[in-house]
């Protein structure tokens, strides 16, 4: 029998795999060398680490029964059900039972739309001066006869044609509206702990261009001190504007009165039917000049790049070679569906082409205006941050969990229809940042160390 020796084999192959390693892995060229790169200051690379290392996640837009449109379709949950839902607590859902999130979130903006704010819970509780007028009397039986989605989508019509009724308005000067806003910064104070939940300030400005959404959630660093001196900016003149211009004058103002800091998210774009990154003009028709292209990079360093409707990275047609550019695309129309999306329109909607266009206005202007980070979050409507695709109430209270929700339409006219299954489970804003405070996620915001989820932490 022969005998074999395996210490020289194991030699051989040890040779093999270390020649085998040299000649993938070659040695640096000189002066490339690995010591090159040290200092002599430390030798860990943990020690003197002066960056961000944790990540929060959150929702940037979440709506109440202060909102509107969700009070229409059927929210009835107001501020606190919303805050103790984000922190982990078990709340009873308007119309689906018990709900919990798997996991707490970490920062939440309750984000009302700033324009009526308060009016629809005055509505619902049948207010005299808004039963005095005939459309709220019709607002108000119909609600009670249980056809609210018919109502809001009639409300959600009349604002975004600029059509709704002045009696029935919420101007910021009203006490009702003040109460309203009084409300939400005190609730965002009483649930606010720094380190381990932190509730900003925040509201959504609402332009509508003729049904082209054109949103903005507005974002505090501040608490109620200076967050409570000036209610939020509207669209409704004289007060508010539908400009883009006049909020950032608005969010400049508040910071010279009030001492405090605040920025504003845009909303995704996808169905403001090519107007929320231009290239050339505003929807106005008036051309882009450094101070547009100044102030947008000031004030609007993040985007929300995806959410219940719809993703808003990019498109089939804008990005042909990409295989999961049809990602959740809603390209049906405007917000109201009453106007039809063309692909002339695509490119000023989406993310992708919006860095692209930025770098062609800073060659042009000096400044890129669409230099942004990208989030996600929720822009529910029912009060709760619940877009885990085993745990998805809907975007509004309409839709949330039932045997038929999915089959039901999200909004129809004669334009098109949105389907109830086309509601995305998604998303949530991820912030790099050093603890969870109010000023730590901010100003990371700011420097946008952020990224976006679709709800996968």
């Amino acid at each position: 029998m022969k005998k074999f020796t395996i210490a020289p084999l194991l030699a051989a192959l040890a040779a093999a795999a270390s020649m085998g390693a040299n000649a993938q892995i070659p040695a640096p060229p000189d002066g490339q060398i690995l010591s090159s790169a040290y200092t002599g200051k430390v030798y860990s690379p943990y020690a003197d680490r002066d960056f961000p290392s944790n990540v929060y996640f959150g929702d940037t837009h979440l709506h109440t029964d202060l909102s509107m449109d969700a009070g229409a379709f059927g929210n009835r949950l107001g501020l606190d059900p919303a805050y103790k839902f984000a922190r982990g607590e078990q709340v009873e859902s308007t119309n689906a039972g018990p709900v919990r999130l798997s996991r707490p979130l970490d920062f939440l903006v309750v984000a009302d739309h700033s324009d009526n704010m308060g009016f629809f819970p005055d509505l619902v509780a049948g207010a005299p001066f808004i039963l005095e007028d005939p459309t709220g009397k019709d607002w108000y039986e119909r609600i009670k006869a249980g056809k609210g989605v018919g109502v809001a989508i009639e409300l959600i019509g009349l604002f975004s044609q600029d059509k709704f009724p002045p009696a029935l308005t919420y101007t910021p000067d009203s006490a009702p509206y003040k109460a309203a806003w009084a409300k939400t910064v005190e609730a965002a104070e009483r649930y606010n702990e720094p380190g381990l939940f932190t509730a900003f300030i925040g509201y959504e400005w609402t332009s509508m261009i003729r049904g082209n959404n054109m949103h903005r959630v507005v974002v505090y660093r501040d608490g109620g001190d200076k967050g409570g001196q000036m209610v939020p900016f509207t669209t409704v003149a004289p007060q508010g504007s539908i400009d883009p211009r006049d909020l950032w004058q608005w969010l400049a103002n508040y910071e010279k009165t009030t001492g405090g800091k605040i920025l504003a998210i845009a909303h995704n774009g996808n169905l403001s039917n090519g107007l929320m990154f231009p290239i050339k003009e505003e929807y106005d028709g008036k051309e882009l000049d450094v101070d547009y292209v100044n102030q947008r990079a000031r004030w609007e360093p993040l985007y929300e790049a995806t959410q219940i409707k719809g993703d808003g990275e990019t498109h089939p047609f804008l990005s042909p070679n990409d295989e999961f550019a049809d990602y959740e695309t809603w390209d049906i129309g405007n917000l109201d569906v009453s106007q039809a999306k063309t692909d002339a329109m695509l490119a000023g909607e989406y993310a992708r082409e919006a860095l692209k266009r930025g770098l062609e206005l800073e060659a042009k202007l000096g400044t890129n205006p669409y230099k942004f980070g990208m989030i996600g979050s929720t822009d529910s409507h029912t009060s709760l941050a619940a877009v885990e695709e085993n745990n998805f109430f809907g975007k509004h209270s309409g839709a949330e969990p039932s045997p038929g929700r999915m089959m039901h339409p999200f909004m129809k006219n004669e334009t098109g229809t949105i389907m109830g299954w086309q509601m995305v489970a998604s998303g949530l804003a991820a912030v790099w940042a050093k603890e969870n405070t109010r000023e730590a996620l901010f100003d990371a915001m700011e420097r946008k160390e952020v990224y976006a989820t679709t709800g996968t932490r």
